[in-house]
């Protein structure tokens, strides 16, 4: 499992990393894979996924920005994981003109961009509630500022049915009628088992901690 780390680690990261320090960098590369797994595997198209997976398509975007890291100004995570959001959309827009596009040309490359930019964005921010949401346990609201690098590891050792249903519900917004049309299950199931699932992503993030 990679090294999970706070906001406050990964901010202090970014300084030593923006000075040179290449094991910060790789540090803070490593501590957001699992989220740009969770945002990759949600939103490369699923009629391609035979021919490149989310997880190539993760590997190239910390390869790039290790390499491009020198162009990155920001000194926030904030600002370092919309970055991140970039490369990935360039990698999977690249991934959807290669195998979509070329054979479908009335859909134009920018369409791709712009519409897979604004819908990364949408899962990053419900990614972000979903970490501060503190209904997940009893604890209070200020012991979940958990960073996003935690929460995606976390979701990244539920079981898939676990994750499915919480991807479906959280970072999609989908309501229960339609999750449980996506996981041919009745929604009365779908309910149980994302009980089931925020209670396995509690006790996840704890053994973290």
């Amino acid at each position: 499992m990679a090294d999970q780390i706070t906001s406050d680690t990964a901010n202090e990261l970014i300084r030593c990393a923006a000075d040179g320090d290449r094991a910060s960098l790789d540090r803070l590369l490593a501590s957001y894979s699992g989220y740009l797994n969770v945002l990759s595997r949600l939103h490369l198209d699923r009629r391609i996924q035979h021919r490149v997976s989310p997880s190539d398509i993760v590997q190239e975007t910390l390869l790039e920005a290790h390499r491009d890291f020198a162009g990155f100004r920001g000194q926030q995570i904030d600002e370092f994981t919309g970055w991140l959001r970039q490369v990935l959309v360039h990698n999977i827009a690249e991934a959807v003109e290669t195998h979509l596009v070329a054979a479908k040309r009335s859909v134009r490359a920018e369409q791709v961009v712009g519409n897979l930019s604004a819908s990364v964005d949408r899962s990053h921010h419900r990614l972000a509630r979903l970490a501060a949401d503190p209904q997940r346990s009893p604890a209070s609201e200020a012991d979940h500022r958990e960073s996003l690098s935690e929460l995606a590891a976390a979701l990244e050792q539920l079981p898939a049915d676990y994750r499915t249903v919480i991807v479906l519900r959280h970072l999609e917004g989908l309501p229960f009628g339609d999750v449980a049309q996506r996981m041919e299950r009745s929604t009365g199931a779908v309910r149980m088992l994302w009980l089931r699932a925020i209670e396995q992503l509690r006790v996840a993030m704890e053994s973290q901690a």
